[in-house]
């Protein structure tokens, strides 16, 4: 049953306001040496945590009352929305060219192979076979695979010289790209994204995507938390970039902890989907994230790559193009039949395992 009023977290975004005033003074109060700073980017990461799941209570119940696809949508464009603004000001604080791209690069394998595989695990475990609408799985991967394609495949051969040129292709292209799939989406083929035989409660008759008053506090409540999210983001990037620098901590955890903070908001929303029998959600939440994060964080680094007149690295390493290539293939097998299980939730997990010993060892 959809909840009656929004859930309450005013007293997470004070709480959050509160102590960036105070960690924000910091380096004023104390000497700030390497621990310090580490410890105070600590500090900023789990108040942007707390805070990103207390926005994701807010984005599910506004899910809830505008019903698919506007509900999963809306919850990975605040994902994504919540990464751009960290990404951009970590950006303007540090030296890193490759951060942007390992930032989206750590998404794809923890929406895909994290998220995904650890709901078809629980999912197939309560379950057994679990199904879904095959035709969004399907049409998901194959926008991914071209987004990726183009936009952080190709690059990685791209002559250095051609770099402008392509980065406003890229950014033109991934706009159009994305517009037209959110028109196919909300129009002629929504019915690709939900599955109406599952168990889940609906709307009474005449409620279904009306906005209401709940609905817009809850949406207020959502934009200033991201706003707020956005200070604490600039603070943690000045003090994380102290912190691990001459660490020896591989340069890619920064980019992990964006995807993880990116990542929080859908996490609880997926797992309680699986457990509830709603794979449909799951595969929404995860491919519809990584798809978005995809179309739409690489045009605003690209961007600002060519308004500060300094390439940006996008193009992943041969490293990380294994693991996305084996991750599309194994989610293109998995996702054929509109069925999944725990044995295909394992093989994307085992994916995710390899993708974290890769990047303890740097890679």
């Amino acid at each position: 049953m959809l909840k009656e009023k929004p859930p309450q977290g005013l007293w997470s975004l004070l709480i959050s306001i509160l102590a960036y005033l105070a960690l924000a003074q910091a380096d004023k109060i104390l000497t700030m040496g390497q621990p310090e700073s580490l410890t105070i980017a600590i500090l900023f990461v789990l108040l942007i945590i707390n805070l990103a799941f207390q926005l994701s209570f807010q984005v599910e119940y506004v899910a809830e009352r505008l019903k698919e696809p506007y509900g999963t949508m809306i919850l990975t464009i605040s994902a994504v929305i919540i990464e751009v603004v960290i990404i951009v000001m970590m950006l303007s604080h540090t030296s890193s060219t490759t951060l942007a791209r390992d930032a989206i690069y750590s998404a794809v394998m923890l929406d895909i192979n994290g998220i995904l595989g650890l709901c078809a695990i629980v999912g197939g475990i309560k379950y057994g076979e679990v199904e879904y609408n095959v035709n969004s799985g399907n049409t998901y991967i194959v926008m991914i695979m071209t987004a990726l394609g183009i936009s952080m495949a190709l690059p990685a051969f791209l002559p250095p010289e051609h770099w402008r040129v392509y980065s406003v292709f890229t950014i033109v292209t991934m706009s159009v790209f994305y517009a037209l799939f959110l028109k196919m989406q909300t129009g002629r083929h929504r019915n690709y994204f939900s599955y109406r035989d599952q168990h889940q409660a609906g709307l009474p008759e005449g409620q279904a995507g009306v906005i209401s008053t709940n609905v817009k506090f809850s949406i207020l409540y959502i934009l200033a938390g991201i706003v707020t999210i956005g200070f604490l983001s600039e603070e943690m990037s000045l003090h994380m970039d102290a912190g691990l620098t001459g660490s020896g901590v591989p340069p890619i955890v920064a980019a992990i902890v964006v995807a993880i903070i990116a990542a929080s908001p859908e996490v609880l929303t997926a797992l309680k989907a699986a457990v509830n029998d709603r794979m449909q959600t799951v595969v929404n939440i995860s491919l519809g994230a990584t798809l978005s994060t995809v179309i739409l964080t690489v045009p605003v680094i690209e961007a600002i790559a060519l308004i500060e007149g300094r390439p940006l690295i996008v193009g992943l390493s041969p490293t990380q193009m294994v693991m996305t290539f084996l991750t599309l293939i194994v989610a293109t097998i998995n996702l054929h039949d509109g069925e999944t299980n725990a044995i295909e939730g394992m093989t994307h997990f085992v994916l995710f395992m390899a993708f974290a010993m890769l990047a303890s060892l740097g890679m």
